[in-house]
């Protein structure tokens, strides 16, 4: 057992170095078969008991399964997007090294994505979320323009200053263990969890304020958000999607990791308290933002913000319902946002601009993708019967059983104007009449199997999720200690 965590980690690894050197073609092949093999891996993990291997170094849980099967399913949506996508100008030896930089960046971002929750432990989690920024700043800066380059260099000084107050939570958790396990163990999640009721309680507080604080700059929290905007703008199209729809994700696990110790050393209540707070700041400050957005891709980013914060006010709520509801979020998130990415991406390579000013009759000009777009977007403003609609409505069920009542409703009261600047886009730009010159088809039909699948998996998750996956997100929710 524990071979397939081994192999999860060398496909994409193995893709990507061969991208670098393998004609574009082939590369382009191997790009699209390493996502789809990956998320199969994935899914076989789904009803498997705690697995390790590699003598413990690696370890899933139900917890760490539903951010791979996320992460997974993003990777292979996006390599299929990525091959009508990127399609570089210039000579042939200029696209020809664009195109190997681009999918060799993109199957090692997946890559380091995935390690994240493959890992066992504090110490190798926050290395691999490390080794994220580094791959994911280049692929944010690949186009060369000054504006990518600008956002690249935000990204890098932002995320650096929250990962070095991370790495300071982990040291500070390390030496709150020292009181029990002494001056010399491994930062093993199992070691950890089973002693962390002797852990000295001020100094667990303490470690979790700054995991929240520093995970909480590559999760996009408020107020430590403001290198997300302009990464997600610049990036290409297929970057932005895997930022929003895993990255944000899997920091947000490493949070969630930090809060299973700190919900046993000093009980639930105050990490609830410290993620309910970051938690209604970045929502209310995405609602007001997005009402306001004029750029495409910087909409999508802003409702990310909005989704990260929704995320970290379920977790504040005690009843089980609202943490299954959590995680369920997590994986349609990462189909909206996924399939929203998507269309903003064929929107640009349609009308040349992402000024929202600029683009009118989408649906006329985009028969296929322009209208999934519209449906990704409500699918972000949980309409139903997506996915979001369905997580949502569980984490409110929560907050009122928990009681909350005024969370909860502070929390309807800015998800519904979240869901006025989304929907503006989608009547002024997608639902309008198209120009009378305006060209009618699509850019590629790779974008629209992408966008298929996005939507399918949400529309999955919000009728009827599959049985596995259900017993999944619940036993990950007990493992969270819901309820206690």
């Amino acid at each position: 057992m524990g071979w397939d965590l081994v192999v999860i980690l060398v496909v994409p690894a193995a893709a990507g170095l061969a991208c670098w050197f393998a004609p574009v073609r082939l590369g382009r092949a191997l790009s699209l078969a390493s996502g789809v093999a990956t998320f199969v891996l994935a899914l076989l993990l789904v009803a498997a008991p705690t697995t390790t291997a590699l003598g413990g170094w690696l370890r899933v849980d139900a917890l760490s399964v539903v951010f791979l099967v996320a992460v997974a399913f993003l990777y292979a949506a996006t390599a299929v997007f990525s091959l009508g996508y990127v399609r570089p100008s210039g000579d042939l030896d200029t696209v020809a090294r664009y195109s190997r930089r681009f999918f060799a960046g993109l199957n090692l971002f997946a890559w380091s994505m995935a390690m994240a929750p493959l890992v066992n432990g504090l110490a190798l989690l926050w290395v691999a979320i490390e080794v994220t920024t580094v791959i994911s700043a280049l692929l944010v800066a690949i186009d060369d323009t000054d504006g990518a380059t600008e956002a690249a260099w935000k990204y890098v000084l932002i995320a650096s200053m929250g990962l070095g107050i991370a790495l300071l939570a982990t040291v500070v958790m390390y030496y709150a263990g020292t009181s029990v396990l002494g001056s010399s163990y491994e930062l093993f999640y199992p070691t950890l969890l089973a002693s962390a009721g002797h852990f000295p309680s001020e100094v667990v507080r303490l470690s979790f304020v700054l995991a929240v604080l520093g995970f909480g700059t590559k999760m996009g929290l408020v107020p430590v958000h403001t290198w997300l905007p302009d990464a997600h703008s610049e990036a290409p199209t297929p970057i932005s999607a895997l930022l929003s729809g895993a990255l944000l994700a899997v920091s947000f696990y490493a949070i969630l990791r930090f809060y299973q110790i700190t919900a046993r050393a000093v009980g639930p209540t105050f990490p609830r308290e410290v993620l309910l707070a970051f938690g209604l700041a970045s929502l209310l400050l995405a609602a007001l933002y997005l009402a306001a957005q004029r750029d495409l891709k910087r909409l999508f980013a802003y409702s990310s913000v909005e989704h990260m914060g929704v995320l970290a006010i379920g977790m504040s709520f005690a009843a089980p319902v609202a943490v299954v509801g959590v995680l369920l979020h997590v994986l349609a998130h990462a189909a909206a946002k996924g399939t929203a990415f998507f269309g903003a991406g064929s929107v640009v390579r349609r009308f040349g601009t992402k000024d929202m000013r600029r683009i009118r009759g989408g649906i006329g000009s985009l028969p296929w993708s322009g209208p999934m777009l519209v449906l990704a977007v409500l699918g972000l403003c949980a309409m139903p019967p997506f996915g979001i609609f369905r997580s949502e409505f569980l984490i409110v069920s929560g907050g009122l059983r928990d009681p909350h009542d005024a969370v909860v409703a502070v929390l309807l009261a800015l998800v519904l104007l979240a869901t006025l600047g989304l929907t503006w886009f989608s009547s002024e730009t997608m639902l309008s009449a198209s120009p009378d010159e305006a060209v009618r088809g699509e850019t590629s039909y790779w974008i629209v199997g992408a966008m298929v699948m996005g939507l399918a998996a949400l529309a999955l998750l919000g009728i009827h999720p599959p049985g596995q996956l259900s017993d999944l997100l619940t036993r990950a929710a007990h493992e969270l200690g819901s309820g206690s």
